[in-house]
Formats: structure tokens, sequence, C-alpha cells
């Protein structure tokens, strides 16, 4: 079978995607959590792993810069890019919410902050609410309490930030989780050595 490459990011979820590759059988002994090193290769080398951050895991995989990569469904929704969502690996579960100030909820003129200003202008849109957005990339829970935003849309995992910053959730958008994609091409050029892939994480998930 050919070799794959795999894109995949150092996050919250790392540790449980690598126990979940070692119990199929896929093993990366040389990885160290203290290193730079951001190319590993499997015990048989039938596998390159290539570290990159979350948010281009979805584009290094739809260019064909790796066949396969593991990743948020938040990233995924967020780049919208053309490439398979094949499994969900049910990792780091969390979920889309629209939140703000109790009891403040324009109807018209919104302006969201998110670090997802994609996924929000398509929420909005499937309403028929035109808003404005402003990109964040940390501390978004600020936006609304000092007022550079009505709302926010985030992604919560047990909504304690939210909580513990006096705002509110007023909807819960989608559930997210880590999933596996494929590149198009790939998936039809190296057939069998994503299907072994596939196959092997499928038999530890059930």
């Amino acid at each position: 079978m050919e070799a794959i490459t795999l894109a995949m990011a150092k996050g919250r979820t790392t540790e449980k995607t690598m126990a979940l590759l070692e119990a199929a059988g896929i093993y990366f002994t040389d990885i160290n959590e203290s290193s730079r090193k951001l190319v590993f290769y499997n015990t048989d080398e039938s596998i390159k792993l290539i570290f990159v951050k979350a948010v281009d895991v979805p584009t290094y995989v739809e260019k064909g810069a790796a066949d396969i990569g593991i990743v948020g469904k938040d990233n995924i929704l967020e780049a919208q890019t053309d490439v398979y969502e094949m499994l969900d690996l049910k990792l780091g579960k969390c979920k889309f919410v629209v939140a703000g100030k109790p009891g403040q909820y324009p109807d018209k003129n919104l302006t969201i902050a998110s670090k997802y200003p994609t996924v929000a202008k398509k929420h909005f849109q499937k309403r028929g609410t035109a808003i404005e957005t402003v990109k964040l990339n940390g501390s978004v829970e600020l936006a609304p309490l000092i007022g550079l935003a009505d709302l926010i849309v985030d992604i919560v995992e047990t909504g304690n930030t939210i909580n513990e910053n006096g705002l509110t959730i007023f909807e819960e958008l989608e559930d997210i989780s880590t999933r596996l994609i494929v590149n198009k091409a790939s998936f039809a050029t190296k057939s069998a050595s994503i299907d072994y892939f596939i196959t092997n994480l499928k038999s530890v998930l059930e």
C-alpha cells in the first residue's frame, strides 16, 4: 500500500487522538511533546504525520499536502473546504452557541463577534438576519461586555466561561467533535491505504 500523509494539530485532543491511533495499531514512537519537530513517521513508515495549526488542517487536506486530516468540526465548518468528512472520532465534544448579555438580543443591526465569522454569517443568513461580524482570535466573551458586539458565536464545552463572564446562552447551533477528513483525489488514488486506516480506527470506535 502507498504511504499516506496525516495532518493534525497539537492541542487539547492530541493526547486522546494519539491513544486512539495506538489502539488501532498505529504507533508514532518518537513523538515528544516538548519537541518542536513537526514531521513524524509511524513504526513501519507507512504514515507521515505532520503537525500544523488546527485552522490549517482542512486547507492542507483540500490542497493535497496531506491525504487525511484529524481536526475539529468547528474548523471544518469555518474553513468551508472541499474535502470528504469520513469519520466522527467522538473526541473533544462541544457545541456552537450564540451568547450575549442576559435580556439583550436585538433583532436587527446585529454585530456578532466570533472566532468563526463564516459559521456566524451562515447561521444568521438562514434566519434572514443581516449581521456584521467582528473576527476575534481569543477572549470573545469580552465583546458584548465592552460594547464591541451585541452577541458572540463561539464553541463551549461546559458553558462555565460564558456563565462566569455574566453572559447567557441564547441558542445552541451545532454539536462539535473531532472528525477524520480525506482529500478527494487521495480517496481515489490511495483508496487501499485510506480504507485500511479508516477501518482500523472504526474498529476501536465501535
